[in-house]
């Protein structure tokens, strides 16, 4: 007895640990909103359809044995079950309560897990689109329909039970009969069941009218498109009045047998069974078979026209298509002239040689500083810089890496090593002599362009262990040349483990008994789990599909990881669906070890990229932006959860500066833009414009392509944007048939404009894989790329840059090499094509120079500043008073440099004062020179505070 006590006690106080260590947690991240809301939704759910399947279950065998026949008229057969009526005869109440509280238990486990179906449902926003069909809001397929669809299995499912049971409880007690002669069935049974089996009867008939709405979001293959979904014309046409046939027919069937409470006869009831049945076949299957094979097949196109129409509206709007903009391309350059080629090539793009998915071991190898800390398989690409004048900058934190711990016990692993250290980033266009990165932001701790900033890490994509923090036991902080340096946790993430009960309940929770008595958990001990980014949104929005990529920023003096989130459906009528996982997929998701795949296989047929959320990387707090104001879907989610999501608004200028357009939302994009680029049903049909997302050509993986981030700019803009780029091939052809981009840059007005540039299909564009081809092919190049694979050197593909110029194409592919007593690449060519013409050089530009026969502008040459920076010395002026005026600005600025590595914010802003009032100067005195009497042109014409028009080494405070 003792023994089992304490086994019921461990059990309960087990499930009372994994319940108060998740309230805990949603309580130190202030979300426990969603902690209780998601609660209290579960239980309701289980206690109302639980109670409802008990009773409707227990009610049933209650009144079977209520409406038992007397002993005196039982059969020799029903005699025989004697034995078994005496044996349960005592535990009869016991009986009942256990199998109406089993399946009481069951259902209600099951209608809990429905609570998003249930909030989505309570609190729907109607999306102010109707479908084309039944002229429904949206939102009746999206929200309503699905919660119907569960109430409808619930009844078959309660309905089934009770039959069975009532079956059972009548056969027991003799209701029922199987091998006596005479009646099979007294008349209350006989009229029992029949209510039974016609509440399931009306249930089918339900069916059958939701089920003419949900041939709006009906799934089917349709002409090599998997997961089309809608109305096609034989659903219109026999699909729909069918189900209104059967309908009417299993509407009658329900009241023949309702009506057998008084007829006691199953004869007419059977017969309209049969008839329900037999209709089922002939009109629910038969005849749309007859209509699709004698009068659609033989003129599919006509007939299909209108609903292929109707899928394309859907679905381009479904997936935020619709307002691409598709422009002819030409793909081979208008202008012969050699020379403005070779200079609009700057103007056009900042062409990145920096690749972000090959760098990570040469970051890794000159910044990682000590074995304990990692960089991420794939870097990211971010912008840094003054404003006006942001480059494209490869970034990556220096985080804990707990496999380079070099003595693991739980002390080291959970107390002492808790954190990563400082910001790593290099500039993206250009390399050093010897093809290592530029770093604009290095060493530990990091230093350089970013200012100052919270450093720690302790929440990132590698720290997927707990760590307890802030206690008796100091943490390993960094280590210079001084030595080790140690840290106590200052922040006020985590849960506080001071509470004997939180000890004990964690001890539970995470199976590790030391938390429970080890003396180095003492006062201010708190503990960190949950710690990547991925998994803390997740949690507080698990509403939310996550994008599989988070990436780092230092905004505001602080590092934040910023997740991109989408809401979804997969009831918006008329839009194909897409599998996530799949259509996500690249050469990188393969590789990366952090990058995951978003929401695995989910399928949807609409996506938003709804919410912008960030997790600060010292506190791990986490903050949810509204980011698509119009979304219904999030709108439903917010009166859900109110207070949860923060509005658009409350974006800081910093933060702002940092976003970018997602890559998973752009994937899924390209993805459906291989087939819904076309806008007339016609095409769509023929399937003569279907493009394919080629295979990355650089490595042998087999997968797409990635999309890359690029400040470019496409034809009709006037300056470049930090994009997303990709490519698309005919299908099952290597040539090119067009290029795609998107403003990536958010708080812009173009932001999440896709443009496509469509080449034409009357002559032939060299595709990625043919341009990689005719690399590797020409002789020079080949015999070069020999020569660098010698001894045991390895060579490594970069990413192969597609950027459209003057009406041809030109692509850029960094070549870098890997050994030669080095373990990490570095880059060593610059590959380059444009118009049929290859370059294979050590330098971007001089393979720009050899394809297109001329040099560019060469830029003014750099002073050594004596501190591993170069600036452009400032314009000269025989006019004195611009000369002096110039001076002074230069004085300005570097005052200004000087006082940020102060950190003397005050002395700063007055050297920016002094620079602007020094640059004014110059641009009047210039300006009255030229006897304009005006201000015409200026000495700084970028806007930068920098007199020399280049930006600034350190970022203002401002810009974060």
């Amino acid at each position: 007895m003792t023994l089992g006590v304490l086994a019921v006690l461990g059990m309960a106080f087990t499930m009372f640990a994994g319940f108060w260590t998740d309230w805990l947690w949603y309580r130190s991240v202030d979300y426990s909103s969603v902690f209780t809301t998601t609660l209290w939704t579960k239980i309701g759910l289980f206690v109302v359809f639980g109670l409802l399947m008990a009773v409707a279950v227990g009610f049933n065998i209650w009144l079977a044995h209520r409406l038992r026949p007397p002993l005196s008229a039982m059969s020799m057969e029903q005699q025989s079950l004697d034995r078994y009526r005496m044996g349960i005869a005592p535990y009869k109440k016991w009986l009942l309560f256990g199998i109406t509280a089993l399946v009481g238990l069951i259902a209600g486990a099951s209608a809990s897990g429905q609570w998003r179906t249930w909030l989505m449902w309570v609190n729907g926003v109607p999306f102010g689109q109707k479908d084309p069909q039944f002229q429904l809001d949206v939102a009746f397929y999206a929200f309503d329909l699905p919660w119907y669809r569960f109430l409808l299995g619930f009844g078959f499912a309660a309905a089934i039970l009770s039959l069975i049971a009532a079956a059972l409880t009548h056969y027991l007690y003799g209701g029922l009969r199987v091998t006596s002669p005479g009646a099979r069935a007294t008349a209350a049974a006989t009229g029992h069941l029949s209510v039974l089996i016609g509440f399931f009867v009306a249930l089918k008939a339900v069916a059958y009218w939701l089920d003419r709405y949900g041939l709006a979001v009906k799934s089917s293959d349709f002409k090599a498109t998997d997961n089309w979904t809608g109305l096609r014309y034989v659903d219109a046409n026999a699909y729909l009045p069918a189900k209104t046939i059967l309908f009417c027919i299993a509407v009658i069937c329900a009241l023949l047998f309702f009506s057998t409470i008084w007829r006691r006869t199953w004869q007419l009831p059977l017969i309209g069974f049969g008839l329900m049945v037999l209709s089922a076949i002939l009109i629910g299957g038969l005849y749309p078979a007859i209509v699709q094979k004698f009068q659609v097949q033989p003129n599919e196109q006509a007939k299909e026209a209108p609903y292929v129409n109707k899928n394309l509206k859907a679905t381009r709007e479904a997936y935020g298509i619709d307002g691409t903009q598709v422009t002819e391309y030409s793909g081979t350059a208008n202008t012969k002239d050699a020379t403005k080629l070779r200079d609009d090539v700057d103007a056009t793009a900042s062409i990145r040689i920096m690749d972000p998915n090959i760098v990570s071991p040469t970051f890794q190898q000159l910044q990682q500083m000590r074995k304990y800390y990692a960089f991420p398989t794939n870097l990211d690409v971010d912008r840094y810089g003054s404003a006006g004048k942001e480059q494209d900058t490869v970034i990556g934190l220096r985080e804990l890496n707990y496999a380079g711990i070099d003595k693991k016990n739980w002390i080291n692993n959970h107390f002492r090593y808790t954190h990563g250290y400082g910001v790593v980033a290099a500039e993206g266009t250009s390399v050093d002599s010897e093809g290592r990165p530029v770093f604009t932001e290095s060493d530990l701790p990091s230093k350089g362009q970013l200012g100052t900033y919270e450093q720690r890490i302790y929440y990132g994509e590698k720290t997927n262990t707990y760590s307890i923090v802030g206690g008796p036991q100091k943490e390993i902080d960094y280590s210079d040349d001084s030595g080790e340096k140690t840290y106590s946790y200052e922040g006020n993430s985590g849960i506080n483990l001071e509470n004997p009960i939180n000890r004990a309940a964690y001890a539970v929770a995470l199976n590790e008994p030391q938390i429970l008595y080890s003396g180095a958990i003492g006062e201010g001990s708190r503990i960190l789990y949950n710690r990547t980014p991925k998994e803390r949104v997740e949690a507080v929005a698990p509403w939310l599909t996550i994008d599989g990529d988070a990436y780092p920023a230092v905004v505001n003096h602080r590092i934040q990881w910023i997740v991109d989130a989408y809401t979804t459906t997969n009831g918006y009528p008329y839009a194909s669906r897409t599998t996530l996982g799949d259509t996500t997929a690249d050469s990188l998701t393969a590789t990366n070890d952090q990058r995951t795949v978003v929401a695995q296989q989910n399928q949807v047929n609409y996506i938003r990229n709804s919410v912008k959320a960030t997790v600060d990387a010292y506190t791990g707090e986490v903050k949810l932006y509204q980011w698509d104001t119009q979304d219904p879907v999030l709108k439903t989610w917010m009166k859900a959860f109110p207070g949860t999501v923060e509005p658009k608004s409350k974006i800081s200028d910093a933060l702002m500066a940092h976003l970018r357009y997602p890559q998973d939302l752009f994937k899924v994009q390209r993805e459906l833009l291989t087939r819904y680029h076309v806008k007339d049903a016609d095409t769509f049909l023929s399937g003569s414009e279907v493009w394919q997302v080629p295979d990355d050509p650089t490595n042998k993986s087999g997968d797409a392509v990635p999309p890359y981030y690029l400040s470019m700019k496409m034809p009709d803009q006037r300056e470049q944007a930090f994009s997303l780029t990709t490519t698309f091939t005919p299908n099952g052809r290597d040539n090119l048939s067009a290029f795609m981009a998107v403003d990536a840059e958010a708080g812009k007005s173009d932001y999440g404009k896709i443009r496509i540039l469509k080449l034409p299909t009357s002559t032939t564009v060299n595709g990625p894989k043919q341009v990689q081809s005719q690399f590797n092919s020409e002789q020079d190049i080949a015999e070069s790329i020999r020569l660098l694979r010698g001894g045991d050197s390895e060579v490594e593909y970069g990413n192969l840059l597609t950027v459209p110029l003057d009406g041809g194409l030109l692509y850029v592919e960094p070549v870098y090499v890997r050994g030669g007593g080095l373990q990490y690449p570095l880059l060593r060519k610059v590959l380059v094509s444009y118009g049929g013409n290859t370059a294979f050089e050590d330098t971007l530009d001089e393979a720009l120079n050899k394809v297109f026969g001329v040099e560019g502008s060469t830029p003014p040459p750099e002073e050594d500043t004596g501190e591993g920076e170069t600036t452009t010395p400032p314009p000269t002026s025989d006019n004195p008073t611009v000369q002096e005026a110039l001076n002074d600005a230069q004085k300005a600025f570097t005052a200004g440099q000087e006082a940020l590595k102060k950190g003397d914010w005050e002395a700063y802003g007055r050297a920016q004062d002094d620079l602007e009032a020094a640059l004014r100067r110059a641009e009047e005195a210039q300006s009255r020179a030229a006897g304009t009497g005006g201000a015409t042109s200026s000495p700084n014409p970028t806007g930068s505070p920098n007199p020399t028009g280049s930006p600034s080494p350190t970022p203002s405070p401002q810009s974060g």
